[in-house]
């Protein structure tokens, strides 16, 4: 008897679910990814220090398969109240067996990884303009010609809005990207116990201010952070990082070599002990778009960061410690433009931009910008300007930041000779503004964070010229294939970096890199 009961109560309580659920209205979206990529993304071909072997960069497959598969579920009671689960299953490599990760070899019956991407509700206060988003949710900061330089990833935070008119209105934003991560290495000694998840939480409080109007859109903003001294103290790869160890967060000093490891990712790692709990950070940005000039379209953005220094570090040499006593303050700025045309052939255009470098001494901090994770979009080998939606070291597609470099190039996009076949051209020229005398203080390696342009590091006396070639068929209205062929001329200066680890270096090759990959995205 008691086991009807609990059937009987259980369907009713089935039963009352799906009652309630015929005023909700479900939506269901999704990608699916299938891609194929080669190249050589190294632009070091080798390097050596005193009895070392000579190691050649190149150390990945030339070619590589993937897929992934994003799904999203909506359930709207109203206009006024939502809520969004979006999963992400993969990427998983063709081949590939990683037990727990990626099931992508022979047989296929491994456990693949399924990760909550976004998980929010929105919201809006009855008979008001003001609403809300709460939970994981994409925070990309507003920015104009050339892409995110700041924050563009995915956080757990609260976003409130509100619509004054149809010309202004007012975001408010608190993110949490960072907590509980930091262990420290004696929490697990019984006679002498440390702390765990202490003072390792950063959070992040913005104001926007969007403004639109017939000749002019334009969206100021300002964010103010604050990090403890542990935050960063754990391993860049593990979960809870900001995915994957990917997108990076560049807001430590950099460059600069620790004992044989670096801080330029992970702040606080490796530094020495500083009275300060918390450290503040800042950021501002102006995006200004023209509207009133069509077919003209002019872009603008100006952005600005700080962060704190939390301690200082012993400067090494590739592994020899220096005199020197480095900062961990970071401060820099960046500007970018954009200008086109849009024709009835396709959309001719110039872009540019300059940002702030190092000036030499490590002692007084870092001059470049700080970011958490930029995605410049001017280009798409050197920036994240296409479909790169795999991790960096499969497609190539680096969303990197501008910091440290200037820039100018050309672009010709959405020329069209055949119907649903489009087809977009880029060259441009990237520079350093990093004083050449930095690179004494790291090893080839580390500049180039492994060679993955994570964070481009040129000097003044290093160029890259960059060639791009997009072309995009929309087989159907949901299927897209794309194919993009990119190659990138290397013009480092072989005597600058040679110096590399100063004493400790005897030779460095650089090359050209290239790639080529073909993807086909399907949206529903």
């Amino acid at each position: 008897m008691k086991r009807i009961a609990t059937l009987l109560l259980a369907a009713g309580m089935l039963l009352g679910t799906v009652a309630g659920a015929r005023a909700v209205d479900f939506k269901i979206g999704g990608e699916w990814y299938m891609g194929f990529g080669a190249g050589q993304p190294n632009p070091v071909s080798n390097a050596r220090a005193p009895g070392d072997v000579k190691r050649k960069a190149d150390s990945e497959d030339i070619f590589r398969a993937n897929q992934m598969v994003r799904l999203k579920l909506e359930a709207s009671a109203s206009e006024n109240l939502s809520g969004t689960v979006y999963f992400e299953i993969g990427d998983m490599t063709w081949g590939q067996d990683q037990g727990e990760t990626n099931g992508g070899a022979m047989g296929a019956d491994r456990t693949n990884v399924i990760k909550l991407k976004n998980a929010h509700l929105d919201w809006a206060v009855p008979n008001t303009a003001l609403k809300f988003r709460m939970g994981l949710q994409d925070v990309t900061l507003p920015n104009a010609a050339g892409g995110p330089a700041v924050f563009a990833t995915d956080a757990a935070g609260v976003t409130t809005s509100y619509q004054f008119n149809d010309n202004v209105g007012l975001t408010a934003l608190w993110a949490r990207p960072f907590n509980d991560n930091y262990s420290d290495p004696a929490a697990w000694n019984n006679d002498n116990p440390g702390r765990v998840n202490h003072l390792d939480n950063m959070d992040f409080f913005a104001l926007l201010l969007p403004l639109k109007f017939d000749a002019f859109e334009a969206t100021p903003w300002a964010m103010y952070g604050l990090r403890g001294k542990n935050t960063g103290k754990f391993d860049a790869w593990q979960d809870g990082a900001l995915g994957d160890g990917w997108p990076q967060y560049t807001f430590g000093p950099y460059p600069s070599v620790i004992a044989g490891d670096d801080i330029g990712g992970r702040p606080g790692d490796h530094t020495g002990k500083t009275s300060k709990a918390y450290g503040s950070m800042f950021w501002a940005g102006l995006p200004l778009t023209l509207t009133a000039l069509e077919p003209l379209n002019i872009e603008f953005d100006v952005n600005y960061g700080y962060v704190e220094g939390m301690g200082r570090y012993d400067v090494y040499k590739y592994g020899q410690r220096t005199d020197r006593r480095g900062d961990t303050r970071r401060e820099g700025w960046l500007a970018k433009a954009l200008v086109e045309y849009k024709a009835d052939w396709g959309i001719p255009g110039i872009f540019g931009w300059y940002a702030s470098g190092e000036d030499g001494d490590p002692k007084n901090g870092s001059e470049r910008m700080p970011s958490i994770a930029a995605y410049g979009n001017f280009t798409s080998f050197i920036g994240d300007g296409n479909l790169g939606w795999a991790p960096h070291w499969t497609w190539l597609d680096y969303g990197a930041s501008y910091a440290g470099t200037w820039g100018i190039g050309a672009r010709v996009k959405d020329v069209r000779f055949l119907e649903n076949l489009g087809h977009t051209l880029t060259v441009a020229w990237w520079g350093g503004t990093n004083s050449p005398s930095m690179t004494k203080y790291m090893g080839t390696s580390y500049a180039w964070n492994d060679s993955r342009f994570m964070e481009t590091f040129l000097t003044t006396s290093d160029g890259l010229l960059e060639f791009n070639l997009v072309n995009s068929w929309q087989v159907y209205e949901n299927l897209e294939m794309n194919l993009e062929l990119g190659y990138v001329v290397n013009c480092m200066d072989n005597g600058t970096w040679k110096k590399a680890g100063g004493e400790n270096s005897t030779s460095f090759e650089k090359k050209d890199t290239w790639k080529a990959q073909l993807v086909l995205a399907y949206t529903f």
